[in-house]
């Protein structure tokens, strides 16, 4: 079986912060850029990994979510415990201190994990919690 993951889904809260953390901090690519009434939807991703996208979304967009569920969406979102991402990057520390210029909300400075990886954590300007590991 050959599968890979093609997209995945966080949600946004300010479409302009999170455009531009994604694509000015981390250097992502903007692929599709779309809006809906006061929607929007938008999909960035690794240069040179056409393959693999986020789509940055309107986190209750869902006609089917009650007025409850969007409130506890949006709480959620706030304590940053909503959703989350992991990034690799062979040199942590210069991409760790680029995100944190940039005035991301530092979470975990790198650190050697006891399960054998070295990482840090950042939140994007909607909460979603940003790892990052090192590849060696």
């Amino acid at each position: 079986m050959d599968i890979t993951i093609h997209w995945t889904f966080l949600p946004h809260t300010d479409p302009e912060a999170s455009l531009a953390f994604y694509r000015d901090t981390l250097g992502f690519e903007v692929r599709n850029d779309v809006g809906y009434e006061a929607m929007r939807w938008i999909t960035v991703g690794p240069v040179g990994q056409p393959g693999t996208s986020i789509v940055l979304e309107p986190p209750a967009a869902d006609p089917s979510l009650t007025d409850d569920e969007r409130r506890a969406i949006t709480e959620l979102m706030a304590k940053g415990s909503y959703a989350r991402l992991t990034l690799a990057t062979p040199d942590l520390d210069d991409t760790f201190d680029r995100v944190q210029a940039s005035g991301a909300e530092v979470v975990q400075k790198p650190t050697e994990q006891p399960y054998g990886v070295r990482d840090c954590a950042f939140r994007d300007p909607s909460g979603n919690l940003i790892r990052i590991n090192e590849v060696r």
